[in-house]
């Protein structure tokens, strides 16, 4: 449904192709971020592609901190990890999971790298505002719904979309940057790719930038997103009234 509500142009036989593709897309990823150490490896010697390449390299070298921001496409830790092997002061921001056994074994995955995590607590926070005064890059995915967004364009589609991500970058002076791993046929399996950041504005007029990055990598490949992260509660009461359900089940 979700492929439907975002691309109605494409036809039904496209539908069900980027459909059967999503699950395994999804199980390569979670294998690969629990397993973060092969992955590193693989990625470590990754060129650094895009247009926005050289001014993350600018940044790291005047120490001014940056917002990478990306999605569950892909592989969102095969960037994070190339940064890191290749000296950049990446951190990230996660949303806890459910289960604390499952976000005891992410953790451990994720932080085996040496970087910092932090939480959507106070605390966590704290930290990260510590983090990118200090010069910090911070990784945040930005393709889910939270109550405190607003409505912007995603895909052709009015899709509520939170601003702290721009908010962040206006207040701390940091690049806004899109940022993706892009998984290949060939090895070691992945492009990263870095688009221009994104000019210092508004904060609607900077997310909707983020927005159609993101819907750019989606349309090139749709197999790659996670498309039942549920982008359309504020406009799609059935596809609300579903993901209450998951949750209580």
């Amino acid at each position: 449904d979700a492929v439907r509500h975002f691309r109605p142009d494409l036809p039904e036989p496209e539908v069900r192709r980027i459909a059967t593709r999503v699950p395994g897309n999804l199980a390569r990823m979670v294998t690969e971020v629990l397993s973060a150490g092969d992955l590193a490896a693989r990625v470590a010697d990754l060129p650094l592609q895009g247009p926005g390449a050289e001014a993350l390299a600018q940044a790291r070298a005047q120490g001014r901190p940056a917002i990478l921001v990306s999605a569950h496409f892909g592989n969102y830790d095969a960037w994070r990890l190339a940064l890191i092997a290749q000296g950049y002061p990446v951190g990230g921001y996660f949303k806890e999971l459910g289960s604390p056994a499952l976000n005891d074994r992410y953790l451990r995955a994720v932080q085996a790298s040496g970087a910092p995590m932090f939480p959507d607590t106070g605390e966590g926070l704290r930290a990260l505002v510590r983090f990118l005064r200090g010069g910090g890059m911070l990784g945040i995915l930005m393709d889910l719904d939270r109550p405190q967004g607003v409505m912007l364009d995603f895909l052709g589609q009015p899709t509520r979309t939170v601003l702290s991500m721009a908010e962040m970058a206006l207040k701390y002076d940091a690049v806004l940057v899109p940022i993706w791993g892009i998984r290949t046929d060939t090895a070691p399996g992945f492009r990263i790719w870095i688009d221009a950041p994104v000019p210092a504005s508004d904060p609607r007029t900077m997310t909707q930038a983020l927005n159609d990055a993101f819907a750019a990598q989606v349309r090139a490949h749709p197999e790659q997103w996670v498309w039942w992260h549920n982008r359309r509660k504020a406009t799609h009461p059935a596809a609300a009234a579903l993901d209450r359900a998951d949750s209580q089940g």
